[in-house]
């Protein structure tokens, strides 16, 4: 989850897309330019261990967007293909909400 996240900071498409299962993988990442991720906190984790073939991250991603600040709150599921791990689908756990900070 870490190393996706910091790829949405740097725009790196091409890992993000090695990153996805093959199932559910777009054909392009959209990058708004706008888009300033100011941090990542991990909620909790569950299974994903070295000995599991998958696993769920919950976490929020902090963001700003012409000055207003923003999360984004989500349950991710991955799962192992060709013995790595692969980003399947998220739940969105967002509220709306946003502040000025």
């Amino acid at each position: 989850m870490r190393s996706r996240y910091s790829a949405f900071v740097i725009e790196n498409e091409a890992f993000l897309l090695n990153s996805w299962h093959s199932t559910t993988k777009p054909s392009t990442v959209e990058f708004d330019p706008q888009t300033k991720w100011l941090g990542l906190k991990i909620i909790s984790t569950d299974m994903g261990q070295e000995t599991d073939q998958k696993g769920w991250v919950k976490f929020i991603a902090r963001y700003k967007i012409g000055g207003k600040a923003h999360r984004l709150e989500e349950h991710s599921y991955f799962t192992r293909e060709s013995e790595h791990w692969r980003y399947v689908s998220a739940e969105n756990l967002d509220t709306p909400q946003s502040s000025n900070k």
